[in-house]
């Protein structure tokens, strides 16, 4: 499989398959195609259905299989940018709940819960994650534009939530409260903030759409 990232803000993924090679994607997020590319949906088995409807997650897939030489491009629901992951056994990724956009079938895709009762309890979006495994390219939406820092063994960032694209599961993530009554009421920052600590890589995203949605639900007429 060959790809290239296309646009700007709306960006798409173009992938170029050869005879028999097959994307897998949860959502519909198929753009464009050659006529030669099969579609098929399947469910993942009871228990994974079960977790992803859970998780808000759709319960089937959607596979493409090109029949001769194809293409099928991806595109993202929300402006920002369109990264490619590459996944390999031992390398696993943790990323926000709706940041997968395709990827090889070699990749598996299941739901991340965090075991930290304050994330459970707090966390929000950060609660129900996506963890991505085995191996192949990945292919996941970021809300805005994408920060990267690569966290020393017990090296700490605080962040806002939303903010939170995705990690590598060799980073721990927990979530406080906000110290001080007054920063709690008063602050604007929300009652809790997300601590990831290292060692390992860390995604952040400038512009969630979590934010950008309560930005608008501010901006509209209430009703009588």
């Amino acid at each position: 499989m060959q790809y290239e990232i296309k646009g700007g803000d709306y960006p798409v993924v173009v992938c170029q398959l050869k005879d028999g090679e097959r994307m897998i994607t949860e959502k519909g997020s198929m753009v464009w195609m050659s006529p030669n590319m099969e579609m098929d949906t399947k469910g993942g088995g009871l228990g994974k259905m079960f977790s992803k409807a859970f998780s808000g997650e759709s319960m089937f897939q959607n596979i493409y299989t090109a029949k001769g030489d194809g293409m099928i491009a991806f595109g993202s629901s929300f402006p920002g940018r369109i990264l490619a992951l590459e996944i390999e056994p031992g390398r696993e990724l943790i990323m926000q709940k709706s940041a997968f956009l395709a990827s090889e079938p070699t990749v598996e895709l299941s739901v991340a819960f965090n075991k930290k009762m304050g994330v459970g309890f707090f966390g929000g979006e950060g609660f129900i994650m996506q963890r991505l495994s085995g191996r192949g390219i990945a292919f996941v939406e970021i809300d805005g534009d994408l920060i990267e820092y690569n966290l020393a063994p017990g090296q700490q960032i605080v962040v806002d939530t939303g903010n939170v694209a995705g990690f590598e599961s060799t980073v721990t993530m927990d979530v406080r409260q906000v110290p001080g009554l007054k920063n709690k009421l008063v602050g604007g920052e929300g009652l809790f903030h997300t601590y990831l600590t290292g060692p390992g890589r860390v995604m952040l995203q400038t512009m969630p759409i979590s934010s950008v949605a309560a930005a608008l639900a501010g901006l509209l007429p209430k009703g009588n």
